[in-house]
């Protein structure tokens, strides 16, 4: 409410005010005059509201991102000597299309309420919801729904404006939970530590040997820890290395794999470097995941069996853009990224992929990109015959993809 919506509403109450004082002097036909105290209390507290919010205290601001793009994709599997092909071709399909408003709110110099409300593949979500307390140079608090701290691409590069391609890495772990985090940096001479620790309910075992978030009620008694800590070692911030971890039990509690853990590791690399008249962008991530032994039901015989339950998965991503040129090309960037995930063999989920991603974009600003991304994926199957799998089975696929991607 403004200033000048306030004095609207003051100014009949001071009218009324005066009114009550005329009829109380006629009645009473004395020369003292009672005014009631609660009418003055309206009026007084109003009167404080109007001069509470001063500008530069509280702000309100929609931000966001909307990306909309074109798929096409043939996939080729091949096992025993026969081939199988499927061709698909999408516009705005589940994994390309998204619309996400962030609704930003900041209360005094304290407090920063987030929430960002997701459209994608025909259903509302949420990709983000929480409450932030800055409570000191270098200290940020915060609680709801977010983003773990693990890595650097799930919280910082995934964005479609942010992501030099039109697709995400193959495998590359993240999550969103409900947590309590505390972030932060600090300045150690010429260089510079970034921390990131967060407390959530973490994830829970399923059938298979997968993982999936709890939720917003936990699984179990146990919480799971995620922190990431950075270095930049220059003092001009081109270069930053992370490494992070995430440990916590994910088996239900009450059943023989209640102390099951999930461990988790990465590093990542970033590089923004300037080398006239281009600018170099590398990124890379290489993370680990181990769950400790279960024992699981095959779903061909109903018999017990377990596997070593191992996944890596990394990419390398590198992009050059001539932003010094003077001419038109200073908007035109060529990218490429390639990838490998592997999970476990002799599971329902076995497999070991090897991608390479080609990408040309074109910014229309700094904020708003067209892109051209080409992605081959070779995976071989890992899957035991025991399992009802296809060991060995090659699939081939290979996607074109043509996006527009704007931050609001």
């Amino acid at each position: 409410m403004t200033m000048k919506s306030i004095h609207i509403l003051i100014q009949p109450l001071y009218a009324i005010c005066f009114l009550l004082l005329l009829s109380t002097v006629a009645k009473a036909q004395q020369p003292t005059v009672v005014v009631d105290s609660s009418l003055l209390d309206r009026i007084n507290t109003l009167e404080q509201q109007a001069n509470y919010t001063k500008p530069g205290e509280d702000h309100f601001m929609v931000v966001g991102l909307t990306t909309f793009g074109f798929v096409r994709n043939k996939t080729t599997t091949t096992f025993g000597g026969s081939s199988q092909v499927s061709k698909t071709n999408s516009l705005a399909d589940a994994d390309h299309y998204e619309f996400s408003p962030m609704f930003l709110w900041r209360h005094g110099t304290k407090f920063l309420l987030e929430f960002e409300p997701s459209f994608s593949g025909d259903q509302l979500g949420v990709n983000w919801g929480a409450i932030s307390y800055f409570a000191l140079p270098g200290l940020i608090i915060r609680g709801g729904y977010l983003v773990l701290p693990f890595g650097a691409y799930n919280k910082r590069l995934a964005a479609g404006w942010i992501n030099k391609f039109a697709s995400d890495p193959e495998g590359v772990t993240g999550a969103t939970d409900y947590a309590v985090e505390a972030e932060g940096g600090l300045q150690a001479g010429s260089m510079k530590w970034s921390y990131d620790v967060a407390v959530s309910n973490g994830f829970k075992l399923n059938p298979d040997g997968t993982t999936q978030n709890a939720g917003i009620t936990d699984n179990n008694k146990n919480k799971t820890i995620t922190a990431r800590i950075g270095w930049l070692p220059l003092s001009n911030s081109s270069v930053e290395l992370g490494a992070s971890i995430m440990t916590g039990k994910v088996g239900d509690a009450g059943t023989k794999d209640e102390n099951v853990m999930a461990n988790l590791y990465a590093l990542d690399l970033n590089i923004v470097e300037n080398i006239k008249p281009f600018q170099l962008n590398i990124k890379g991530q290489y993370s680990i995941t181990d769950i400790s032994h279960a024992d699981y039901i095959n779903p061909v015989d109903s018999s017990t069996y377990s596997f070593n339950n191992h996944t890596t998965t990394g990419y390398v991503m590198a992009a050059l853009r001539p932003v010094s040129s003077k001419s038109f090309i200073k908007d035109f960037e060529i990218a490429g990224r390639y990838g490998n995930y592997t999970s476990p063999a002799n599971s329902l989920f076995g497999t070991k992929d090897n991608s390479l991603a080609l990408g040309l974009n074109y910014w229309l600003n700094w904020r708003t990109v067209v892109r051209y991304t080409y992605e081959a994926i070779k995976g071989t199957n890992r899957v035991s015959e025991a399992l009802a799998g296809t060991p060995g089975a090659v699939t081939k696929s290979n996607s074109m993809y043509l996006q527009f991607s704007i931050q609001l």
